[in-house]
């Protein structure tokens, strides 16, 4: 069992997960950042590897990774401030990049250095299915890395339940059927009903279109909490100290945090 796995099955709900994308806004508020999401009562962080080109993501994440390949970020660095990190904090921890992004590092590679860095798991929304089971999967299972498959409001029943039977820490329930920031599907109630119908056996996160404390209580009710990704890089881009951003950022959304 792994630290995501881990917190899963003591906590069922208000789970709150916070994605930045890492080198950004500079290279090294990485390990920074990590350390006070952890001590702001986040409960689990998704760690955006810079790409390219990033397909599932909307505009303002698409810009952060932009600015930090500029930066000079890249895995190597990334794998030894996530390492950095891990000393510091014990927080769950999971890295969202692209598929392409692992082959050309090599799979068994990556998901080494990914263990020995501490990661916990690994969302790689192009991963295809048939791909992870064929090359991937194993070497998930090495090393200890739980993965997580997205499943949206087009998804068929049967490709859920696929995809539920396939990932290990959580299931990434998109909230829209656009890119990263867009706005949720009109009845986010529906969507929560037809997973519920499913009797799915993994934990639901919600995504895509979660940025405030209303948007992150309704991603809870029907699953187990809900991920920020776009409104948290917005704050963080923001003047200011940036420990003082994030911990008021993640005071706005948890009313239930006390910093």
């Amino acid at each position: 069992m792994n630290r995501i796995e881990h917190l899963f099955q003591n906590k069922l709900s208000d789970i709150l997960t916070i994605y930045f994308t890492a080198g950004y806004p500079k290279l090294d508020d990485t390990v920074s950042i990590i350390t006070t999401l952890d001590n702001a009562g986040v409960d689990l962080i998704e760690i955006g590897i810079p790409y390219s080109d990033p397909l599932a993501d909307g505009p303002t994440i698409q810009k952060s990774s932009q600015i930090s390949l500029k930066n000079g970020m890249n895995l190597n660095l990334l794998f030894m401030q996530l390492t950095e990190a891990r000393k510091k904090s014990d927080i769950p921890m999971i890295m969202m990049g692209y598929y392409n992004q692992v082959l050309q590092y090599g799979i068994e590679a990556f998901c080494l250095q990914a263990h020995l860095a501490g990661v916990d798991g690994l969302i790689l929304p192009d991963l295809p299915l048939e791909e992870y089971y064929t090359f991937c999967k194993k070497y998930f299972d090495q090393y200890n890395l739980s993965c997580t498959f997205l499943i949206t409001p087009s998804s068929s029943d049967k490709r859920i339940l696929a995809l539920d039977q396939a990932s290990d820490g959580f299931l990434y329930a998109v909230s829209s059927h656009s890119i990263t920031g867009g706005s949720p599907v009109k009845s986010l109630e529906d969507y929560g009903q037809r997973l519920s119908n499913l009797n799915l056996t993994t934990p639901i996160q919600v995504g895509f279109g979660i940025k405030d404390s209303r948007s992150f209580e309704t991603a809870c009710s029907i699953g187990q909490g809900g991920i920020i990704g776009s409104a948290f890089i917005e704050a963080i881009a923001a003047e200011g100290e940036l420990q003082y951003k994030i911990k008021q950022f993640i005071q706005r959304i948890n009313k239930k945090v006390l910093l």
